[in-house]
């Protein structure tokens, strides 16, 4: 089997290199990601294996069908980015790696929560500095707080677990209830009462129409003021736009973000020497109350040796035609009735 890799680094080549030494693919690494423009690179290959910020829509899939491509193969949990239902229309499989290590971005959202809080971004520098002054630096004792849990798949409940370990209230939503959040002392809401009722709202749903802007000005305007907000799923659960207006009013009272909607020509690339257009980003390196990774959540050991297994697996699962219990249909972004 061959297979076109798109937005690799250093480290995708390492782990995917190492996970295919026993079935020996033909991998073929390309830096570039995979868009309209580039989709030329990805001609006569079986497969093609994309990131979160490759384009793989209905005009690459029809290009590359014509071709002979075969499956598209996520190394990652989100498929926003896949033209599902074109997929199926060329008969193209598309899988994905729906639990590479929950505790990776799970415990990456516990870490922007306390660094938002305590401030710990600001205090850094200015201990760097020499300054040692405290004003600008108070945070809350999470102990005690409610915290709303916006999905509560395997990474929502790893968030639940470790926040119930602070002394936190843990209020969830999701359209599908977990069992284990429920023993581990998550009490299931409605989407409004969680936005009412929470001093600290974090989101672990997926992007689909359904999630797109989830947080927007309507919602903002239901939550408590000074609330604090954390994305670490997709950049278009959350309108920037709005949010920077909850910023600026007072409702929002702080903001950590691993994910943007505009992410795909400024994340994982080193841009220190250049200027940032992006308007709507540079406004949010503006705010002392927002703290910001670069999408770095999954960034593990343990997660990037299992992403590399399971995505070598899901190939291996299409190329003998067995059924991959991690394929994904469009089934799964038509909206519900």
């Amino acid at each position: 089997m061959r297979v076109a890799v798109f937005s690799t680094k250093q480290y995708d080549h390492h782990f995917l290199v190492e996970a295919n030494q026993q079935v020996g693919y033909e991998l073929e690494f390309f830096e570039l990601r995979l868009t309209r423009a580039t989709v030329a690179l990805a001609r006569g290959f079986d497969g093609i294996c994309v990131f979160v910020n490759d384009v793989v829509d209905s005009v690459v899939l029809e290009e590359l069908a014509g071709h002979g491509l075969r499956v598209v193969a996520l190394r990652c949990a989100g498929f926003n980015n896949v033209d599902l239902e074109a997929a199926e229309q060329f008969g193209i499989k598309v899988v994905r790696v729906p639990a590479y290590s929950p505790f990776a971005v799970a415990e990456h959202t516990i870490a922007l929560l306390l660094g938002l809080n305590r401030r710990l971004h600001r205090a850094y520098s200015r201990v760097r500095d020499g300054n040692f002054a405290l004003q600008g630096l108070m945070g809350f004792d999470l102990h005690g707080r409610t915290v709303g849990v916006v999905g509560t798949g395997r990474i929502g409940q790893v968030v639940i677990e470790i926040l119930r370990g602070f002394g936190c209230h843990v209020l969830a939503f999701d359209v599908f209830k977990n069992s284990d959040v429920e023993r581990a002392g998550a009490t299931y809401v409605s989407l409004d009462e969680l936005f009412a009722r929470s001093d600290v709202i974090t989101l672990h749903c997926p992007l689909t129409p359904d999630t797109r802007y989830l947080i927007n000005q309507n919602s903002i305007a239901c939550m408590k003021r000074g609330v604090v907000l954390i994305n670490t799923s997709r950049g278009a659960i959350v309108d920037t736009d709005d949010v920077i207006a909850g910023l600026k009013s007072g409702q929002i009272g702080g903001l950590a973000i691993d994910v943007y909607e505009e992410e795909a020509d400024l994340f994982f690339e080193d841009l220190s020497s250049e200027v940032i257009h992006d308007d709507v980003f540079a406004r949010l390196l503006t705010f002392p109350n927002v703290l910001i990774t670069g999408h770095q959540a999954f960034f593990t050991q343990d997660a990037l040796e299992e992403i590399a297994r399971t995505t070598i697996a899901n190939l291996t699962d299409i190329k003998h035609g067995v059924e991959c219990v991690n394929e994904v249909t469009g089934e799964l972004i038509r909206p519900r009735a």
